[in-house]
């Protein structure tokens, strides 16, 4: 890989954007190596939880619009933003939980980068925007899907309008992230909420997270017919029977997500 790194350890992947230089703008050969990433990682079962981060103390400026010759010719249009769609739909299939860990900016589409995440943990100077609309442009990386599950849709326009740049404090007022810690506790902070991920049951926890992302798009009667099959499907599980052996026995369970 050349623009991010991609290290594993017990069970938890941590993608981290790599170009510091450039706040970790992402290149055609970033989302390349992104959906690459997201797609192995997809079908890796011991791969449990997945950290998405920054190097250098920055998440991510978004997408790099003076890309230079080195990066070759580019796509017609639409190629090119289909694949960026590609690497978003990649993040949001993952069976894992994941979460991002967010440092300095996450603008454009690093701020969707973000968003699109399940879980959000920024530290105390990190700042968003969907920076956009100042560049001419209008939301791309899944914000207009995100955003309006995240916040009501007047909010929604609000920071899709205006482009404005908000700390870490009023991001989380809004409710689009789910802590904000002092930059010093993030990773240690980031590090426990994946370890607890970790020591859940990972079929149960992919078809949870399956669930909630579809849920708008259902009635109630059909979120209770796919609760009930999904539920049929962990009661086959060993998860499910050690969960039950566990407490019996009065011991922490242990799940492999067979």
């Amino acid at each position: 890989m050349e623009t991010i790194e991609v290290t594993r350890q017990d069970g938890v992947v941590t993608v981290m954007l790599n170009r510091p230089a450039k706040k970790n703008a992402a290149t055609r050969k970033m989302w390349d190596e992104l959906l690459e990433t997201f797609v192995e990682v997809g079908r890796n079962a011991n791969d449990r939880v997945v950290v998405v981060t920054g190097a250098g103390g920055e998440f991510c400026a978004g997408a790099d619009l003076w890309q230079g010759a080195d990066d070759g010719p580019p796509p017609h249009g639409l190629v090119s933003m289909r694949h960026v769609g590609d690497v978003a739909l990649a993040l949001h299939k993952l069976p894992q939980p994941t979460i991002a860990k967010v440092r300095g900016v996450a603008v454009g589409a690093g701020c969707n980068l973000a968003l699109g995440c399940d879980l959000v943990v920024a530290s105390t100077n990190a700042r968003f925007s969907e920076i956009f609309t100042k560049r001419g442009l209008s939301l791309d990386f899944g914000g207009s899907w995100v955003l309006p599950r995240r916040v009501p849709l007047h909010i929604a326009k609000e920071l899709a309008f205006f482009a404005e740049i908000y700390s870490a404090a009023e991001i989380k007022e809004m409710g689009l992230v789910n802590r904000v810690v002092e930059d010093d506790d993030l990773d240690a902070f980031v590090d426990d909420w994946a370890q607890r991920l970790i020591a859940l049951p990972p079929i149960a926890l992919a078809q949870t997270k399956r669930m909630l992302n579809g849920s708008m798009s259902q009635t109630m009667s059909e979120a209770l017919d796919d609760e009930g099959a999904a539920q049929t499907v962990n009661f086959g599980t060993r998860d499910t029977s050690e969960a039950i052996a566990s407490f019996v026995e009065k011991r922490t369970p242990l799940f492999q997500g067979r």
